[in-house]
């Protein structure tokens, strides 16, 4: 009985008490490090999404992260408050592309390595990270992408052959095509391709292409450069 009262009496007594001078510096490097992020992920992603409206996001979630890892770090009891909080919480956010949610785990991580002081560990794993992203994307990189757009075909209704109908259509008047996403609802369809054209001409015919095979498909031509 005498040990559960004092287990009760360390659960309710021990609550940190964190020293601004100490809470401070690493919300700062948090936020820095966070917002360099949102910087890379802007210009060396390759999500077809606004990337820089999804980026915005990273300084706050890795600020949070980081001020709930300080708070609970130190104390059992809200270590088991943070747990019941996350059990009747629900976050739901439209993530389709697993690079996004890459980006979103690596600032998490950035949060958490600052709120349990564990700056030099978060500093080298991010240079690192970042920079095998970085060669990767070089690697991948090539001069013709530079002329590459982004290609949106929506379609109203359903068919079988509706994505073959459509690539068969653009293929024959782009000088490269490439199936990114492919998504099918109750409303219709939507195919985003990376595309490229010698000339204007090209684009001119593919859009007219598409809209001879349906009149009621609608297109968006995005150039790479705009995502960013």
């Amino acid at each position: 009985m005498q040990s559960l009262n004092d287990l009760r009496q360390f659960l309710v007594e021990t609550t940190p008490s964190v020293p601004v001078w100490q809470f401070l510096p690493g919300l700062l490097a948090t936020a820095a490090l966070c917002y360099l992020l949102g910087l890379f992920y802007r210009n060396f992603g390759h999500s077809l999404s606004n990337r820089g409206s999804f980026a915005r996001n990273f300084v706050v979630i890795g600020t949070t992260t980081m001020l709930i890892i300080t708070i609970v770090k130190s104390s059992l009891a809200l270590s088991l408050g943070l747990v019941g909080a996350l059990s009747i919480v629900r976050f739901r956010t439209a993530v389709k592309e697993p690079e996004e949610l890459g980006y979103l785990f690596l600032t998490i991580a950035i949060g958490l390595g600052f709120g349990a002081n564990q700056w030099l560990i978060t500093l080298v794993a991010f240079a690192f990270i970042t920079s095998f992203l970085y060669l990767r994307h070089r690697a991948s990189s090539s001069p013709e992408d530079a002329g590459n757009l982004y290609l949106t075909v929506r379609r109203p209704g359903t068919g079988e052959s509706s994505l073959t109908a459509i690539t068969s259509a653009l293929r024959e008047k782009c000088a490269a095509l490439d199936l990114r996403r492919f998504d099918e609802r109750d409303s219709g369809l939507e195919v985003s391709y990376r595309v490229s054209f010698d000339s204007f001409e090209q684009l001119d015919q593919a859009k007219a292409a598409l809209e001879a095979f349906d009149p009621a498909i609608r297109v968006s031509f995005v150039d790479n450069d705009d995502l960013l």
